[in-house]
């Protein structure tokens, strides 16, 4: 049987909101990020069967078929068609999913999956432009009327979900605080060391993520005030950072990859999504984890690196209470809190980073796992090879 393998990861530095990347169309972004994957691959772009990049905001400049117009922009033949997909945080997790599926099924050969946000220039949310009506609609509001705000405009809100997640798990302030911190030391030292520098592609001479904070401290966190709820305990520094940033991988299978004589990067062991309560929304990563245990037999003392996204701080930390991880083998080099969460890359870039990190260090097994809006999450499990 064929297996689904990962060629290479880039990613492109990640940007603060209107900072280094701002000046940088969405579409020319992922077409830096997919000629530097496909570079490192050792493929040309005639390889290329399809393309599918996962994008949230897809209006305006993200509109019309983002990956059909990265495809163009990137200059690879106009054969060469492309697929944005939505799966909100986890988009481009879920574009790898869908290109290894697709290869398995020998509906493509290689596949270069993906995805990119320039939150800068589209802002989050704008695809719920004046006018254009309510997302959810009536039977939805009805649905859940006992958990959700009646009168809110946005019933289903992330940072109130994240206040759910932390009184639920017990996640108090003090712990988010010392995690968020944690998360710029990490991102920083990585940094220091040169860990990002295989698996970015410098824009315009920029070479370094844009949000670590090498200044911050516990007592400038402890001193923020709560965004979401004024008796709440979730603060911009214990949220991920709105950014820029696109990232690709090139995906074929196994048997391909011998024929073409390039050498895989990784196997994508598995991969799998959930739905949870869209109210609290968050915590899907807790059962997307339990269930890719499951459709592997894997146990989580045979995986060797976790990447949890850090949409929040508490997210990973309730994902860490419920599954008993090793906190040492989580985030090693920082997560979207200090690098910063471009909504449709990420998935793509938490991949990047976690094969890179998994390469670097001679780690076998990776788990990533994202929480997204809606109640979802996705898993995947990746072998290095």
């Amino acid at each position: 049987m064929p297996e689904a393998v990962v060629l290479a990861a880039a990613r492109t530095p990640l940007g603060r909101r209107g900072g280094v990347l701002a000046g940088i169309h969405a579409v020319d972004l992922a077409a830096h990020a997919m000629n530097a994957a496909l570079a490192r691959s050792g493929l040309g772009p005639d390889a290329v069967d399809d393309v599918v990049l996962g994008c949230v905001s897809q209006v305006g400049e993200q509109s019309w078929n983002v990956a059909r117009n990265a495809v163009l922009a990137a200059g690879w033949p106009d054969a060469i068609p492309g697929a944005t997909v939505d799966r909100q945080c986890g988009s481009s997790q879920q574009a790898v999913a869908f290109a290894a599926a697709a290869v398995l099924a020998g509906h493509a050969d290689v596949v270069v999956a993906g995805g990119v946000e320039s939150m800068s220039r589209v802002p989050m949310g704008s695809s719920l432009g004046a006018g254009a009506g309510e997302p959810y609609g009536p039977v939805v509001r009805e649905r859940y009327a006992a958990q959700i705000d009646a009168d809110a405009a946005m019933p289903f809100n992330q940072g109130v979900a994240a206040e759910k997640v932390a009184a639920r798990y017990g996640i108090g302030r003090e712990a988010m605080d010392a995690f968020a911190l944690a998360s710029h030391e990490k991102a920083a030292a990585a940094t220091g060391r040169g860990a990002f520098a295989a698996e970015i592609a410098a824009v315009g001479g920029v070479a370094v993520d844009e949000g670590i904070r090498r200044d911050t401290s516990i007592e400038r966190l402890a001193g923020l005030k709560p965004v979401f709820q004024a008796d709440g305990s979730v603060t911009a520094g214990t949220s991920s950072q709105i950014s820029d940033g696109a990232a690709a991988l090139v995906i074929t299978t196994d048997e391909h990859a011998r024929r073409l004589g390039v050498r895989p990067l990784a196997r994508i062991a598995a991969a799998c999504a959930v739905g949870s309560d869209p109210v609290l929304m968050l915590d899907g990563p807790i059962p997307a984890t339990a269930k890719i245990l499951r459709r592997t037999g894997l146990d989580l003392d045979e995986i060797d690196v976790f990447e949890v996204n850090e949409a929040f701080s508490a997210i990973p930390l309730a994902w860490l209470a419920e599954t008993g991880a090793d906190e040492e083998r989580l985030n090693p080099n920082g997560g979207a809190i200090a690098l910063g969460h471009p909504l449709g890359a990420s998935g793509a870039r938490l991949a990047a980073t976690m094969l890179h990190h998994m390469r670097a260090a001679g780690l076998r097994r990776g788990l990533q796992v994202m929480c997204e809006g809606g109640g979802m999450a996705n898993a995947t499990v990746f072998e290095l090879l």
